[in-house]
């Protein structure tokens, strides 16, 4: 089973997951691979390196972005996740393509065929079985950031993350996705928030 947390910005995903592989490991006797996204694996790191935490003079290119963080989604897919599933492991990751979609396709208008053009080649068929989206109102969720080393969207106009968070919204009404993606109430308290968590990973699994 492969599990992706989805959220656009403090919403205690790092909390929520954490618990989450506890209780996976603890009710259903299942190894369970944390991931994240870009990232996961040695050469994937580096190329999250490149792509978020590297100060440049001048903005990346928007497609740059796109393939980068498809070659990095890539590496961890195909070298860490897809063994781990084919091993019997339960996977969760922290973000998937579906950030790339909402970042490239929405807030940097690279277009969503060229997005999924670009993501699918990286991804071939590894598709997450339930994405958790962590939903909370996204100036409340900034105001949550207490990291002071924020990547480059982080530190961009608060417009930036709203434009990300009206198109996970937008997929919810999408036929094809809605039934994937569960909703969660991020402002909550830690614990009914992940009452609710359980509530929809039990249901899959069980």
């Amino acid at each position: 089973m492969y599990i992706v947390f989805e959220w656009v910005v403090g919403t205690g995903k790092s909390t929520q997951s954490k618990l989450l592989k506890e209780y996976i490991e603890k009710n259903f006797s299942k190894e369970v691979l944390f991931v994240r996204e870009p990232g996961g694996t040695p050469i994937a790191e580096s190329i999250r390196t490149l792509v978020q935490a590297t100060d440049f003079w001048y903005d990346m290119q928007p497609l740059t972005d796109a393939y980068l963080y498809a070659a990095s989604r890539a590496e961890l897919l195909h070298s860490t996740v897809k063994p781990a599933l084919d091993e019997g492991k339960i996977v969760i990751s922290d973000r998937s393509y579906f950030s790339s979609l909402a970042i490239q396709w929405v807030a940097q208008w690279l277009g969503l065929e060229k997005v999924r053009e670009i993501n699918s080649q990286a991804v071939q068929g590894i598709q997450p079985d339930i994405v958790l989206f962590l939903d909370v109102d996204v100036d409340v969720g900034l105001q949550r950031i207490f990291d002071q080393e924020w990547d480059k969207f982080e530190k961009k106009p608060s417009d930036f993350s709203h434009k990300i968070y009206q198109w996970y919204m937008d997929l919810f009404s999408f036929k094809h996705t809605s039934e994937v993606i569960k909703k969660i109430d991020a402002s909550w308290s830690i614990e009914e928030v992940f009452s609710k968590i359980k509530e929809e990973v039990w249901t899959f699994m069980s």
